[in-house]
């Protein structure tokens, strides 16, 4: 099971090569993050209280790096978006974004193009 996951994330690792040379640190480090949480996971498969806090903790994470880094790195220009857009719908890994925050971000962007010359 883990090596399916593990082949998995190798996978979107190398389908995000493009994103991934703009990060400055090494994007295979997810893999052996991946493969701890998996250890950790497996340790406590009979444990819900230690699963769940696993849970939260993974959430938390999401949370901080969506509304932290994610967000302030998003696009602000039509072709930068596109571009964006168009590396994700080539090769997945869209990450979960709230509705609001997408509506949000587009009304920025249309914000941002009235005030431009």
């Amino acid at each position: 099971m883990n090596q399916e996951k593990n082949s998995f994330l190798s996978s979107q690792v190398a389908a995000s090569s493009s994103l991934a040379a703009n990060v400055t640190s090494p994007i295979a480090d997810l893999a052996e993050i991946t493969t701890k949480i998996h250890d950790i996971a497996d340790r406590d498969r009979a444990d819900p209280v230690a699963l769940l806090q696993l849970l939260r903790t993974l959430e938390q994470l999401h949370h901080e790096i969506q509304q932290g880094y994610f967000q302030s790195a998003l696009p602000n220009t039509r072709q930068a978006l596109y571009s964006l857009l168009r590396d994700i719908e080539e090769n997945g890994g869209w990450p979960y974004i709230q509705r609001w925050k997408l509506q949000e971000l587009f009304a920025n962007l249309a914000a941002t193009e009235k005030s431009e010359p």
